[in-house]
């Protein structure tokens, strides 16, 4: 039996924070870089909070992972690509016994903002918290914040079955990408951050997609990938000398690069 209509007895001393390692950690998968992988970045979901994409029914079964008791956010689309708002819509309730759930509506369209969950905030860069992780069982100087979404978003609904001329990522590895859905991360536009709405935005995060794409190349491909970071941060291409950050790339970049190269190119190029 249950009740999706009664007050949900949420305890944050009893919520659990889910983690997911990504970053080079998760990516590097042969020797001998793994064993010079820098501090490990972790994502961490809480077990009852959990997005959805707009308009999508709310989910009957869960994870083992989540509470008995949920709040279901919808995903809304920002006026800016990839950005969009967390809004209250469904609370969820387990029916003992039976492993499912029960849904009731919520009309209060309250919005999720960063700061749901203090515990560990230290402060922050972007999306990552710097972070006294030593309680939990996993260690990191980065840790970010996000709610998990179960589902593959119509925001990147043509990136399973865009044409690829060299048949990289397989149908396989493409299957099990949209299976593991996405994440939302806290983090605001830059036009936004230092605004009231900026508090409230989040970003699309394909962080689960990049680890299944990246541990499904060949070794020369993540040797590649791995001296382009190492170019990249051995001739500081990645500082700069004010604190615009201007001209600077990141990892993301060669990330992103790699991963067009490896679907637009042969494997002998």
């Amino acid at each position: 039996m249950c009740d999706a209509s009664a007050e949900h007895p949420i305890d944050d001393k009893e919520v659990k924070n889910i983690p997911l390692v990504t970053g080079s950690a998760a990516e590097f998968y042969i020797e001998p870089m793994l064993p010079h992988v820098g501090d490990i970045d972790v994502m961490f979901h809480r077990s009852t909070v959990l997005a959805i994409p707009r308009g999508h029914p709310p989910p009957t079964q869960l994870p083992a992972e989540f509470d008995s008791y949920a709040k279901v956010y919808e995903i809304i689309d920002s006026h800016l690509p990839g950005y969009v708002y967390l809004e209250l819509r469904y609370l969820l309730t387990e029916c003992i016994g039976s492993g499912q759930y029960s849904y009731n509506e919520s009309g209060r369209g309250e919005h999720l903002g960063h700061d749901f969950d203090h515990r560990y905030q230290r402060y922050t860069h972007g999306p990552a918290v710097q972070t006294d992780m030593s309680h939990t069982p996993f260690f990191s100087n980065d840790a970010v914040r996000c709610v998990r979404c179960l589902s593959w978003p119509p925001q990147a609904a043509d990136w399973p079955t865009r044409h690829r001329n060299y048949d990289w990522p397989d149908s396989a590895t493409v299957d099990r990408v949209v299976s593991n859905g996405c994440d939302v991360v806290g983090v605001a536009h830059r036009q936004l951050r230092h605004i009231w709405m900026g508090k409230f935005q989040w970003r699309l995060s394909f962080s689960r997609a990049e680890i299944v794409l990246i541990n499904s190349w060949m070794p020369v491909q993540q040797i590649v990938y791995h001296m382009l970071r190492f170019f990249v941060k051995s001739e500081r291409l990645t500082e700069s000398s004010d604190s615009s950050q201007a001209g600077t790339l990141s990892n993301y970049h060669i990330k992103t690069l790699m991963l067009w190269a490896c679907e637009m190119k042969p494997k002998s190029w």
